[in-house]
């Protein structure tokens, strides 16, 4: 019963869309100037980057916030259905480990079909406002690290927010952290190059992670990638207020950030664990590879969190893409895209061949 209430939701969040650009076609047609309602926007259409204009302008018309009734229709997809798996020629295992509550959570880990030694072990953090998402959705990361590498990767489906708050979350992505720490020489990994990495709320849990791993001396991390990352729930930064920019926007940020944190939200209780931006101590934290669109909501914060780690003295390798908004990187056709992907392997690699942390 459950699967076939989440087919019908899904139809209906298919369909819905639809029927708003039908209306918004039909009210473009009485207004001269063509698209002029996209000079509504307080982030203007000029201000987008024109290879992704016109999908960044469709997409905000179609779905202008994340609501709380979206999360949950998606997590009733995502428990019942599910993604496929999308990687191609490697090696995809699907382990459990049993929580504190006893509870099962889910580790996909990747890694090439021919086996090989000294290979990096990477954490890999699915973004969704830490509401939605699974392991899956980022095939195209994980194919191109393990293509690039030969490295072993553990996905963590973790807990989205609608099912708990944080801590749960973390405590999923730290578990994953330290199965990888204790298994990955299985697949060959050499334990003094784990890595962790992750976009978005993926990025924020990158973040949490290695500082919570810096602190206890758990894993010595060499290498971070925390990409456009949700590190502030504040929302204080100019970047993250008013913000009205494709796929994500300063609603679906307060949305989501209130699911995340619960009764905590506003509240002086949040931990540097659930918003790193709380952190006032950035020493002793890896090399860091980030990278952001300048008119997205997580701009300053990003920039803000990149400063801090070079006064810190850590090594930064990091870029702005201009005119891009969040999760730009995915609309692969672009040349903004192709840039940030091409800058992320290349990093990538780069870290491979140079940073090391002895466990």
């Amino acid at each position: 019963m459950k699967k076939i209430l989440a087919v019908l939701l899904c139809a209906i969040l298919l369909c819905s869309p639809l029927q708003v650009f039908a209306s918004f076609e039909k009210t473009s047609e009485t207004e001269s100037g063509g698209f002029t309602m996209f000079d509504r926007w307080n982030v203007k259409s000029d201000e987008i980057h024109p290879e992704i204009r016109t999908v960044g302008n469709i997409i905000r018309t179609i779905m202008p916030k994340f609501t709380v009734g979206f999360f949950k229709i998606a997590n009733l997809f995502l428990d019942n259905i599910g993604l496929p798996d999308l990687t191609r020629g490697i090696n995809r295992d699907e382990i459990y480990i049993t929580r504190d509550d006893e509870s099962k959570l889910r580790l996909c880990v990747y890694y090439p079909k021919e086996s090989r030694e000294n290979v990096p072990g990477l954490l890999w953090i699915h973004g969704g406002g830490y509401g939605l998402g699974c392991p899956e959705q980022d095939f195209s990361f994980i194919q191109s690290f393990v293509d690039a590498s030969g490295c072993v990767i553990v996905a963590p489906d973790y807990t989205n927010s609608p099912t708990a708050p944080y801590p749960a979350a973390f405590n999923d992505c730290y578990s994953a952290l330290l199965w990888l720490k204790e298994n990955g020489k299985d697949y060959g990994m050499n334990d003094s190059q784990i890595f962790v990495g992750g976009n978005s709320a993926g990025g924020g849990l990158c973040a949490a992670v290695t500082l919570k791993a810096r602190d206890t001396g758990d894993v010595n991390i060499a290498f971070q990638m925390p990409l456009y990352p949700m590190l502030d729930d504040r929302m204080i930064t100019e970047s993250s207020q008013n913000n009205d920019a494709p796929i994500w926007n300063t609603a679906s940020n307060e949305t989501a950030w209130k699911l995340y944190l619960g009764d905590s939200y506003q509240t002086d209780a949040v931990s540097k664990y659930a918003a790193p931006a709380r952190e006032t101590d950035y020493s002793d934290l890896p090399p860091t590879l980030t990278y952001v669109g300048t008119i997205e909501p997580f701009t300053d914060e990003t920039i803000i969190y990149v400063n801090n780690l070079r006064d810190a003295g850590t090594e930064v390798h990091f870029r702005t893409f201009e005119g891009c908004f969040h999760g730009f990187d995915l609309l692969s056709y672009s040349t903004p895209a192709k840039e940030a992907r091409q800058f992320l392997i290349e990093g990538f690699m780069y870290a491979v061949e140079n940073y090391t942390a002895e466990q």
